[in-house]
Protein backbone atom coordinates (compact mmCIF):
# COMPACT_ATOMS: atom_id res chain seq x y z
CA UNK A 1 0.00 0.00 0.00
CA UNK A 2 1.18 3.75 -0.80
CA UNK A 3 0.98 5.62 2.31
CA UNK A 4 0.16 8.75 -0.14
CA UNK A 5 -3.24 10.43 0.43
CA UNK A 6 -3.98 7.72 3.46
CA UNK A 7 -5.23 8.58 6.81
CA UNK A 8 -3.33 7.38 9.52
CA UNK A 9 -4.09 6.67 13.40
CA UNK A 10 -0.93 7.23 14.77
CA UNK A 11 -0.19 6.41 18.86
CA UNK A 12 1.93 7.48 20.93
CA UNK A 13 2.92 10.15 18.81
CA UNK A 14 4.48 12.31 20.72
CA UNK A 15 6.92 10.32 22.36
CA UNK A 16 10.79 10.58 20.49
CA UNK A 17 9.93 6.76 18.28
CA UNK A 18 6.08 8.52 17.84
CA UNK A 19 7.65 11.49 16.62
CA UNK A 20 9.98 10.13 13.98
CA UNK A 21 6.65 7.78 12.72
CA UNK A 22 5.32 10.81 12.61
CA UNK A 23 7.88 12.72 10.19
CA UNK A 24 8.54 9.62 7.41
CA UNK A 25 5.08 9.24 7.10
CA UNK A 26 4.31 12.66 6.77
CA UNK A 27 7.09 12.75 4.30
CA UNK A 28 5.36 10.16 2.78
CA UNK A 29 2.48 12.02 2.40
CA UNK A 30 -0.07 10.95 4.62
CA UNK A 31 -2.38 12.53 5.80
CA UNK A 32 -1.69 11.38 10.26
CA UNK A 33 -4.30 12.00 13.28
CA UNK A 34 -1.40 12.19 15.88
CA UNK A 35 -2.68 10.89 19.15
CA UNK A 36 -1.23 11.11 23.09
CA UNK A 37 -1.98 12.07 25.97
CA UNK A 38 -0.35 15.48 25.56
CA UNK A 39 -2.81 17.71 23.88
CA UNK A 40 -0.23 20.72 23.27
CA UNK A 41 2.36 19.07 22.15
CA UNK A 42 0.36 17.16 19.75
CA UNK A 43 -0.88 20.57 18.23
CA UNK A 44 3.35 21.51 17.76
CA UNK A 45 4.22 18.02 16.06
CA UNK A 46 1.11 18.56 13.98
CA UNK A 47 2.05 21.79 12.88
CA UNK A 48 5.88 21.07 12.48
CA UNK A 49 5.02 18.13 10.09
CA UNK A 50 5.52 18.25 6.21
CA UNK A 51 1.39 18.38 4.47
CA UNK A 52 -1.26 20.77 6.23
CA UNK A 53 -3.84 18.30 6.20
CA UNK A 54 -2.93 16.69 9.99
CA UNK A 55 -5.45 16.55 13.10
CA UNK A 56 -5.27 15.51 17.05
CA UNK A 57 -7.15 13.11 18.98
CA UNK A 58 -6.51 13.72 22.66
CA UNK A 59 -6.39 10.31 24.49
CA UNK A 60 -4.97 8.46 27.70
CA UNK A 61 -4.72 4.68 26.22
CA UNK A 62 -4.35 3.55 30.03
CA UNK A 63 -7.90 4.50 31.06
CA UNK A 64 -10.31 2.10 30.73
CA UNK A 65 -12.01 2.29 27.10
CA UNK A 66 -9.85 4.48 25.83
CA UNK A 67 -8.43 2.72 22.76
CA UNK A 68 -12.20 2.06 22.09
CA UNK A 69 -13.05 5.52 21.73
CA UNK A 70 -10.13 7.01 20.30
CA UNK A 71 -10.78 3.96 17.32
CA UNK A 72 -14.56 5.17 16.79
CA UNK A 73 -13.74 8.61 16.99
CA UNK A 74 -10.98 8.56 14.44
CA UNK A 75 -13.37 7.46 11.57
CA UNK A 76 -12.19 6.17 8.07
CA UNK A 77 -8.72 5.27 8.89
CA UNK A 78 -6.28 3.61 6.00
CA UNK A 79 -3.38 2.81 8.54
CA UNK A 80 -2.72 2.07 12.76
CA UNK A 81 0.42 2.42 14.01
CA UNK A 82 -0.50 1.29 17.26
CA UNK A 83 2.73 2.64 18.81
CA UNK A 84 2.33 4.02 22.66
CA UNK A 85 3.57 1.77 24.88
CA UNK A 86 4.79 1.43 28.65
CA UNK A 87 8.02 0.64 29.89
CA UNK A 88 6.79 -1.85 32.67
CA UNK A 89 10.27 -2.79 33.98
CA UNK A 90 10.57 -4.02 37.16
CA UNK A 91 10.07 -7.18 39.84
CA UNK A 92 6.71 -8.40 39.48
CA UNK A 93 5.72 -8.19 43.00
CA UNK A 94 6.34 -4.65 42.90
CA UNK A 95 3.78 -3.76 40.82
CA UNK A 96 0.70 -3.01 42.34
CA UNK A 97 -2.22 -4.41 40.73
CA UNK A 98 -3.48 -0.89 38.88
CA UNK A 99 0.71 -0.68 37.45
CA UNK A 100 -0.02 -3.83 35.66
CA UNK A 101 -3.59 -3.55 34.44
CA UNK A 102 -2.04 0.11 32.85
CA UNK A 103 0.93 -1.91 31.22
CA UNK A 104 -1.54 -4.57 29.76
CA UNK A 105 -3.79 -2.00 28.97
CA UNK A 106 -1.42 0.47 26.97
CA UNK A 107 1.01 -2.29 25.61
CA UNK A 108 -1.30 -4.97 24.77
CA UNK A 109 -5.30 -4.45 25.01
CA UNK A 110 -5.17 -1.20 23.49
CA UNK A 111 -3.35 -2.29 20.18
CA UNK A 112 -6.05 -5.46 19.90
CA UNK A 113 -9.08 -3.61 21.35
CA UNK A 114 -8.57 -0.56 18.60
CA UNK A 115 -7.96 -3.23 15.61
CA UNK A 116 -11.08 -4.80 16.00
CA UNK A 117 -12.62 -1.47 16.14
CA UNK A 118 -11.32 -0.35 13.04
CA UNK A 119 -10.92 -3.66 10.67
CA UNK A 120 -14.51 -4.00 9.75
CA UNK A 121 -14.30 -0.84 8.15
CA UNK A 122 -11.18 -1.27 6.64
CA UNK A 123 -12.52 -4.85 5.25
CA UNK A 124 -15.49 -3.13 3.88
CA UNK A 125 -13.33 -0.36 1.58
CA UNK A 126 -11.51 -3.22 0.36
CA UNK A 127 -7.76 -2.32 2.22
CA UNK A 128 -6.15 -1.10 5.05
CA UNK A 129 -2.79 -2.10 7.07
CA UNK A 130 -2.21 -2.21 10.91
CA UNK A 131 1.70 -1.48 12.16
CA UNK A 132 2.33 -2.96 15.64
CA UNK A 133 5.61 -1.68 17.56
CA UNK A 134 6.81 -4.47 19.65
CA UNK A 135 10.18 -4.94 20.48
CA UNK A 136 13.00 -7.30 20.67
CA UNK A 137 12.17 -7.84 23.58
CA UNK A 138 9.08 -9.66 22.34
CA UNK A 139 11.52 -12.64 21.08
CA UNK A 140 13.71 -12.54 23.85
CA UNK A 141 13.41 -12.19 27.72
CA UNK A 142 15.70 -10.45 30.11
CA UNK A 143 16.00 -9.94 33.62
CA UNK A 144 14.13 -7.51 35.29
CA UNK A 145 11.10 -7.14 32.34
CA UNK A 146 8.45 -10.24 32.88
CA UNK A 147 5.66 -7.78 32.54
CA UNK A 148 7.12 -6.04 29.35
CA UNK A 149 8.09 -9.14 27.71
CA UNK A 150 4.79 -10.54 28.32
CA UNK A 151 3.18 -7.72 26.44
CA UNK A 152 5.85 -7.46 23.57
CA UNK A 153 5.71 -11.16 23.37
CA UNK A 154 1.71 -11.21 23.23
CA UNK A 155 1.63 -7.62 20.60
CA UNK A 156 4.05 -9.56 18.09
CA UNK A 157 2.30 -13.25 18.97
CA UNK A 158 -1.21 -11.15 17.54
CA UNK A 159 0.01 -9.36 15.07
CA UNK A 160 1.44 -12.34 13.15
CA UNK A 161 -2.06 -14.54 13.61
CA UNK A 162 -3.81 -11.82 12.45
CA UNK A 163 -1.79 -11.78 9.36
CA UNK A 164 -2.45 -15.20 8.96
CA UNK A 165 -6.35 -14.46 9.49
CA UNK A 166 -5.94 -11.98 6.66
CA UNK A 167 -4.09 -14.08 4.19
CA UNK A 168 -6.56 -17.35 4.71
CA UNK A 169 -9.33 -15.18 4.45
CA UNK A 170 -7.80 -13.44 0.93
CA UNK A 171 -8.55 -10.21 2.33
CA UNK A 172 -6.56 -6.88 1.40
CA UNK A 173 -5.53 -6.09 4.91
CA UNK A 174 -1.65 -5.72 5.08
CA UNK A 175 -0.36 -6.35 9.00
CA UNK A 176 3.12 -5.78 9.88
CA UNK A 177 4.94 -5.55 13.51
CA UNK A 178 7.87 -3.24 13.82
CA UNK A 179 11.05 -4.23 16.34
CA UNK A 180 13.14 -2.12 18.21
CA UNK A 181 16.35 -3.31 19.66
CA UNK A 182 18.39 -0.77 21.80
CA UNK A 183 17.40 2.83 20.19
CA UNK A 184 19.51 5.69 20.89
CA UNK A 185 18.06 9.29 21.70
CA UNK A 186 14.90 7.92 22.14
CA UNK A 187 12.48 5.21 23.57
CA UNK A 188 12.61 3.20 26.92
CA UNK A 189 16.58 2.82 26.79
CA UNK A 190 17.35 6.41 26.35
CA UNK A 191 14.80 7.76 28.71
CA UNK A 192 15.75 4.98 31.37
CA UNK A 193 19.21 6.04 31.07
CA UNK A 194 20.53 2.83 31.07
CA UNK A 195 24.14 2.39 30.32
CA UNK A 196 24.37 -0.67 27.78
CA UNK A 197 27.25 -3.01 27.29
CA UNK A 198 29.84 -2.49 24.49
CA UNK A 199 28.21 -5.60 22.61
CA UNK A 200 24.73 -4.06 22.21
CA UNK A 201 24.36 -1.83 18.68
CA UNK A 202 21.56 0.60 18.95
CA UNK A 203 19.36 1.93 15.85
CA UNK A 204 18.22 5.38 15.52
CA UNK A 205 14.86 6.78 15.72
CA UNK A 206 14.89 7.76 12.03
CA UNK A 207 15.43 3.86 11.31
CA UNK A 208 12.22 2.94 13.48
CA UNK A 209 10.22 5.62 11.20
CA UNK A 210 11.80 4.41 8.04
CA UNK A 211 10.81 0.60 9.29
CA UNK A 212 7.11 1.23 9.61
CA UNK A 213 6.46 2.99 5.84
CA UNK A 214 8.51 -0.08 4.68
CA UNK A 215 6.39 -2.49 6.57
CA UNK A 216 3.65 -0.57 4.99
CA UNK A 217 4.14 0.36 1.47
CA UNK A 218 6.18 -3.43 1.31
CA UNK A 219 3.42 -5.16 2.90
CA UNK A 220 6.38 -7.02 5.75
CA UNK A 221 5.24 -9.27 8.22
CA UNK A 222 8.27 -8.17 10.89
CA UNK A 223 10.90 -5.89 10.84
CA UNK A 224 13.53 -5.31 13.19
CA UNK A 225 15.37 -2.18 13.69
CA UNK A 226 18.74 -3.46 15.03
CA UNK A 227 22.45 -3.94 13.67
CA UNK A 228 23.18 -7.34 12.01
CA UNK A 229 24.49 -8.83 14.76
CA UNK A 230 22.19 -7.50 17.69
CA UNK A 231 19.14 -9.36 15.52
CA UNK A 232 21.71 -12.44 15.08
CA UNK A 233 21.95 -12.55 18.49
CA UNK A 234 18.22 -12.13 19.33
CA UNK A 235 17.29 -15.03 16.54
CA UNK A 236 19.43 -17.35 18.82
CA UNK A 237 17.99 -16.36 22.04
CA UNK A 238 14.48 -17.30 20.46
CA UNK A 239 15.56 -20.36 19.46
CA UNK A 240 18.00 -21.26 22.48
CA UNK A 241 15.90 -18.96 25.35
CA UNK A 242 17.68 -21.35 28.50
CA UNK A 243 21.14 -20.83 26.99
CA UNK A 244 20.53 -17.13 26.23
CA UNK A 245 19.13 -16.61 29.42
CA UNK A 246 22.47 -17.89 31.36
CA UNK A 247 24.79 -15.58 29.00
CA UNK A 248 23.06 -12.38 29.72
CA UNK A 249 22.21 -12.94 33.57
CA UNK A 250 25.00 -10.40 34.94
CA UNK A 251 24.51 -7.75 33.10
CA UNK A 252 20.69 -7.85 31.96
CA UNK A 253 20.07 -8.02 35.49
CA UNK A 254 22.21 -4.78 35.86
CA UNK A 255 20.59 -2.85 32.71
CA UNK A 256 17.25 -4.08 34.16
CA UNK A 257 17.92 -2.68 37.29
CA UNK A 258 18.83 0.69 35.26
CA UNK A 259 15.59 1.07 33.79
CA UNK A 260 13.28 0.29 36.54
CA UNK A 261 14.60 3.03 38.34
CA UNK A 262 14.66 5.42 35.46
CA UNK A 263 11.17 4.44 34.30
CA UNK A 264 9.73 4.37 37.74
CA UNK A 265 7.18 7.00 36.95
CA UNK A 266 6.24 6.17 33.91
CA UNK A 267 4.33 2.99 35.59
Amino acid sequence: MEIGGKRVLLTGATGGLGRAIAEAMARGGAKLILSSRKGEELEQLAAGLPGDDHSIAVSDLADPGAAQRLAAEAGDVDVLVANAGLPATGLVEDFSTNEIERAVRVNLEAPIVMTGVLLPAMKARGGGHIVFISSLSGKVASPRSSIYNATKFGLRGFSLALREDQIVDRTKIGVSVVLPGFIRDAGMFADGGAKLPLIAGTGTPEQVGEAVVRAVTQDRAEIAVAPPHMRAISGFAHVFPQLAGRSQRGVGKKVGDQLTRGNAAKR
